[in-house]
């Protein structure tokens, strides 16, 4: 159940003004899950962001790879500065569109605290070792640590954030997930749409890590700029930055052809978004949410060229034999600890035992696959390997 909020109005630090009718307004608020009284001096939705930055799975982010492990290098992005670079991107979107950057921001920093180590392949091997319990999605898993998972609060557990924030962390969702989740889990039943703040977050999110896993992998040498070449998107950046700068070193003409690339989806984006709220012509947010299609869109064309450097990354970078060889042994990793912590929970640190009890308790040996999935899914890339080798390697008998 949720309670609505106090009207805002009146309070120093209220967003609202300047804000579109269809945008997220604060005293519209389908509420928190637990009543709380309004702060004094910032907004329902600071107050979400802050929370967030302020938890452990948001400094745990520091430590988790995007699609390098951690320790391959200090320049490569982890999962924290991917979340950094997002809401910057929706922000600055959200300002032009008349729509609740500080929703945007909560929204961004929140939507990935529920990723696995070891980033996409860690998130597949659990999924496989959880599949005869419901599976593991990360977009799920981030809504479990806000709502579940994070216990910093006397009189509620989780962060209890607004119906909207968490709406946004909440991309997608199993059909089977959604029918348990009461009012979040409807518009993935009744295939409706989130807020605009949401859609925005969401594509802000492909835009910042399409873009810097092209510079990454050229960093890393996995990829070149001739193999580029072949991307339009990139192409064309590249070939003004080479006219306009000659003699510019490649690191910097990379880093110019970046952000071109990311301007010219940033600037697509908000003009067709801009027309499409046009010709919908929603007057609230809850009417933008009842919408089959989002408004928050690329162009046909962006959509062809964003789609494109997709599948570039996808057959050059994360199909690399270097990437590869690190997710194999990413998904040992993952599958051991989950095997042995399953055959033997007495191998699991005090605290997750006691949780462990709690939810076999309710749902016998699904809890205890549960217990095992929250706590690998909390670990940093470098505290699931210093817990494999614990457990596996000779070294540590001693």
């Amino acid at each position: 159940m949720t309670y609505p909020l106090a009207p805002a109005g009146h309070r120093f630090g209220n967003p609202i003004c300047g804000l579109a009718p269809y945008a997220a307004h604060e005293e519209y608020s389908r509420g928190r899950r637990f009543p709380e009284e309004p702060p004094n001096y910032r907004s329902e939705y600071q107050r979400d962001r802050d929370r967030i930055v302020h938890c452990g799975a948001f400094r745990r982010l520091e430590y988790k790879t995007q699609v390098f492990v951690n320790h391959e290098g200090d320049m490569f992005r982890t999962r924290l500065t991917h979340s950094l670079e997002v809401a910057q991107i929706g922000r600055s979107i959200a300002r032009v569109l008349g729509l609740n950057e500080d929703l945007v921001e909560a929204v961004a920093l929140a939507h990935d605290l529920g990723h696995t180590p070891f980033g996409h392949a860690g998130q597949e091997a659990l999924n496989a070792c959880m599949r005869q319990f419901g599976g593991f999605e990360h977009n799920f898993q981030s809504l479990r640590v806000v709502d579940e998972l994070e216990r910093r609060y006397a009189e509620f557990t989780g962060l209890n954030l607004t119906f909207e924030t968490r709406e946004g962390i909440l991309k997608h969702c199993s059909l089977e997930r959604a029918r348990g989740l009461g009012e979040l889990g409807d518009r993935f039943i009744k295939k409706r749409q989130p807020s605009l703040e949401a859609q925005l977050t969401n594509i802000a999110d492909e835009i910042a890590y399409n873009n810097h896993d092209v510079d990454d992998g050229l960093r890393a040498g996995l990829i070149t700029i001739e193999q580029l070449n072949e991307v339009a998107l990139f192409r064309e950046q590249l070939q003004d930055v080479r006219t306009r700068y000659p003699r510019l070193t490649d690191r910097r003409m990379i880093h110019e052809v970046v952000r071109r690339m990311i301007n010219r989806q940033v600037s697509d984006l908000i003009e067709t978004t801009k027309s499409s709220i046009v010709a919908a012509a929603p007057a609230s947010c809850d009417e933008v949410r009842q919408f089959e299609n989002r408004l928050v869109k690329f162009s046909d064309e962006m959509n062809t060229l964003h789609r494109e450097l997709k599948q570039f990354l996808r057959k050059n970078l994360y199909t690399h034999y270097r990437v590869k060889r690190m997710t194999a042994k990413a998904a040992q990793v993952v599958t051991r600890l989950f095997e042995a912590f399953m055959t033997d929970p007495g191998l699991l640190p005090t605290d997750t035992a006691r949780e462990l009890r709690r939810l076999e308790h309710d749902h016998q040996e699904k809890g205890r696959a549960l217990a095992i999935a929250d706590y690998i899914a909390g670990m940093t890339d470098r505290y699931a390997i210093a817990e494999y080798e614990r457990l596996f390697s000779p070294a540590h008998l001693t």
